[in-house]
């Protein structure tokens, strides 16, 4: 069952890191560009943020996920590491743009919010993990990914819960879309801290007979 999981994980990593090149492939005004105004749509700026947003998102995606691989960790710590970089680096990128997006979010102010904080936390999440590492804190670091890549992969969680509350629940695009700003990132977080409350009881019981013994 954990080996399932974590190639599901795997997976849809992979399959959102790659999804940005549909916006080449694809009429832009398609899929949630349709909700933009066409003065926005027209706006080089807003282009540019959004085209640093998803591509330097993809890369977090694509690299992301490999940072919780033991077995990368220990056969090529080298590899880990400069995927690691990667990742922070992108993350900056792709934060910085998300949140400049955000002031333009369908919905206007509860979107604005919730993909705002979204971004915010993700950089600041990131930025720790980076520092903890350097500082050699590795426990600190590894639960500081964990919250980071919750985060990111609110880019999967998005695409999952925005057809499930409108086709399941029937909910218009713009209502779907206020939920999701919150919905896709909130859960993942408290997610995160689940798994890392739950490292932290394993590591206290481990220690608990260590000391027995």
């Amino acid at each position: 069952m954990k080996k399932l999981g974590w190639v599901l994980f795997g997976v849809f990593s992979l399959l959102i890191g790659v999804y940005p090149v549909v916006y080449f492939l694809i009429d832009m005004k398609q899929g949630l560009l349709g909700s933009k105004s066409e003065d926005l749509l027209q706006n080089e700026v807003w282009f540019w943020f959004f085209y640093q947003h998803i591509g330097f998102g993809a890369m977090t995606m694509l690299t992301g996920w490999t940072q919780f691989s033991r077995k990368l960790r220990v056969r090529n710590i080298n590899i880990h590491k400069v995927l690691g970089k990667i990742y922070v680096i992108s993350v900056l990128l792709s934060g910085t743009a998300g949140l400049y997006l955000s002031f333009y979010a369908t919905g206007g102010l509860i979107a604005s919010f919730g993909f705002g904080i979204m971004a915010v936390l993700w950089v600041i999440t990131t930025f720790m993990a980076f520092i903890t590492v350097k500082k050699g804190e590795i426990t600190a670091h590894q639960q500081w990914m964990i919250r980071s890549y919750a985060l990111c992969w609110a880019a999967v969680t998005l695409r999952i819960w925005l057809p499930t509350l409108q086709i399941g629940f029937g909910l218009d695009f713009i209502s779907s879309y206020l939920i999701v700003s919150w919905l896709c990132w909130v859960p993942n977080l408290i997610v995160a801290e689940l798994i890392i409350l739950n490292g932290k009881s394993s590591r206290n019981t481990n220690i608990s007979l260590s000391k027995s013994n």
